[in-house]
């Protein structure tokens, strides 16, 4: 294996085992395959219809993409004890070790981010929690559910995401796209949230409707989990779908799945838990089982895998919560009020104006298990923000009509947990993720396939808003303008090598003094050409 040194990164997770893998180039016929399945569909006009009539289609050689979201997945988790097949599969192929989430470091931020090439800031959904007054003055609006999300689609006209997703710019291009989910309704919805391309299937839900007694025909029943028991066997359950219905009926272009464990087991039972190894264990054989299901159809040499995790993880060591700290200040009325309204780590101050707002911010620089604290800047290439001592949402990415007043997140350490896992971040709960610390920050990245480069480890950065326009980049396609993502052209085999790739530090700092005390903030970012990736945050407090 190759290991390319690249000067770069202030900040660092932990140094990664492991590579990653490749297979063979074929010449692609997709041209054909396309006219055929636009044949296909049009016989019955509704694809979920046509996939049933016309039953099991032959898959076409050529060279297609898998995107494989594992949720959750710290990349220390990647190795040959714990996770032998996806460490196997990094060996061979080409594995990053600079790969980020974007901030903040939830699912259903790096979601939309996966499938938009857009921080959000670019694709307008900025928390798991949202405050969206127009939708539901009275609450925050829960993300994770796709019940949710399709209230704000109804009320925006549409508009649930404000950047074209994958599923929409690949039926615009002739390809055909299909996603399947263990995840959330939520999480699953946002991967094809138009039904776009052969549509998606959840256990919850199907888009479009017609595919759901495809599902049942094809698809064991969805097993039912027992409380504290793992998800591992809904992974099986969305594996048996992208093979069955993805592969063999839609022979899609593009596949995209979502695996929601190890993060729920890791929420339970924490970081390194004998319950969140065992479901490694278990998940692991489930990729394995993904892979041989492609090599046995004869497409996994014809497959360029590209896998991901949405977030990093990290141990939780708080008391109290952002919303909980406002109502003791006295800065909100009660925990229900709605004259500041708490979504996540965002705060909107609908009460009280910039007095209020100056208050807040003032109070999070001056408690010491917050870090860092973001407003929106002044002018629109701002970097720092309007309130002294924050950085600017401009600078994160994280500026859109639907944004907060203020940006928080808890500070962090390298603190171990009592199974012996780096990282901690100072809020409530077991295990999680969300904020600026590195240990949430850093993802996983393996890619694999006849397009992609073998026995290569890289340290230049990537991130989850560069999995879109490499997919395109995969198929031959041109990448659309206004993405914040690029092309990880170091990754394909027609690409420079990670060595020839110049990458830069690009830290932001800021200070305040707030009576005898001094708070500090650093971000760190790392450039590769115009593409900016969040390494975390750092934040001291000193006396005058």
């Amino acid at each position: 294996m190759t290991l390319y040194g690249v000067a770069g990164g202030a900040l660092k997770a932990p140094a990664l085992p492991g590579g990653v893998s490749a297979g063979k180039m074929s010449p692609s016929t997709a041209p054909c395959r396309r006219c055929h399945v636009r044949s296909w569909i049009a016989r019955l006009g509704v694809f979920a219809l046509a996939i049933g009539a016309v039953g099991c289609a032959e898959p076409v050689e050529r060279d297609r993409v898998l995107i494989l979201v594992v949720d959750g997945l710290r990349p220390d988790y990647v190795t040959e004890e714990i996770m032998p097949r996806l460490n196997a599969l990094a060996r061979e192929g080409f594995r990053g070790l600079a790969h980020h989430a974007v901030f903040p470091t939830v699912t259903r931020v790096n979601g939309p981010s996966i499938f938009t090439g857009r921080l959000p800031g670019g694709h307008g959904l900025l928390g798991n929690s949202v405050y969206l007054p127009e939708v539901e003055p009275s609450r925050t609006l829960n993300a994770s559910v796709a019940a949710d999300l399709r209230l704000i689609d109804e009320a925006t006209n549409g508009v649930l995401l404000t950047a074209p997703s994958l599923g929409e710019l690949l039926t615009e291009r002739g390809f055909t796209y299909f996603a399947a989910s263990s995840g959330s309704s939520g999480s699953g919805l946002l991967m094809n949230h138009t039904g776009a391309g052969a549509g998606l299937v959840h256990y919850e839900f199907t888009l479009p409707d017609s595919l759901a007694p495809i599902v049942a025909e094809v698809v064991e029943p969805v097993p039912e989990i027992s409380e504290g028991s793992n998800a591992v066997p809904l992974a099986a359950w969305a594996i048996d779908v992208l093979l069955r219905i993805g592969v063999d009926r839609a022979d899609a272009d593009v596949l995209a799945l979502w695996l929601t464990e190890p993060d729920g087991i890791a929420h339970s039972d924490g970081i390194g838990s004998p319950a969140m190894r065992e479901a490694l264990r278990q998940l692991d054989v489930e990729i394995g089982r993904l892979l041989d299901g492609l090599a046995e159809r004869g497409l996994l040499e014809h497959t360029n895998i590209l896998v991901t995790s949405d977030h990093g993880f990290s141990t939780h060591n708080g008391e109290i919560s952002v919303n909980q700290l406002l109502v003791n200040a006295g800065l909100k009325e009660s925990a229900q009020s709605t004259d500041v309204v708490v979504a996540g780590d965002a705060i909107h101050v609908r009460e009280g104006g910039q007095a209020r707002v100056d208050a807040i911010v003032r109070l999070l620089q001056q408690t010491d298990w917050i870090g860092p604290v973001f407003t929106r800047g002044t002018e629109p290439d701002a970097v720092l923000g309007a309130y002294t001592g924050t950085v600017s949402f401009q600078a994160i990415g994280w500026d859109h009509a639907r944004s907060a007043d203020i940006l928080t997140s808890a500070g962090w350490s390298d603190l171990e947990n009592e199974f012996g896992w780096r990282g901690e971040v100072l809020t409530t709960g077991t295990a999680g993720h969300g904020s600026s610390s590195p240990w949430d920050v850093r993802a996983t990245f393996i890619a694999a396939g006849p397009g992609i480069k073998r026995n290569v480890l890289s340290p230049v950065s990537t991130g989850n808003i560069d999995i879109l326009p490499t997919t395109l980049a995969l198929l031959g396609q041109p990448v659309p303008a206004g993405l914040d993502g690029r092309v990880l052209s170091e990754v394909l085999t027609t690409g420079p090598q990670p060595g020839e790739v110049s990458f830069a530090e690009d830290p932001i700092s800021t200070s305040v003094e707030l009576g005898a005390m001094v708070y500090e903030l650093t971000l760190h970012r790392t450039r590769v050409g115009s593409t900016v990736y969040f390494d975390g945050t750092d934040v001291t407090r000193r006396p005058r």
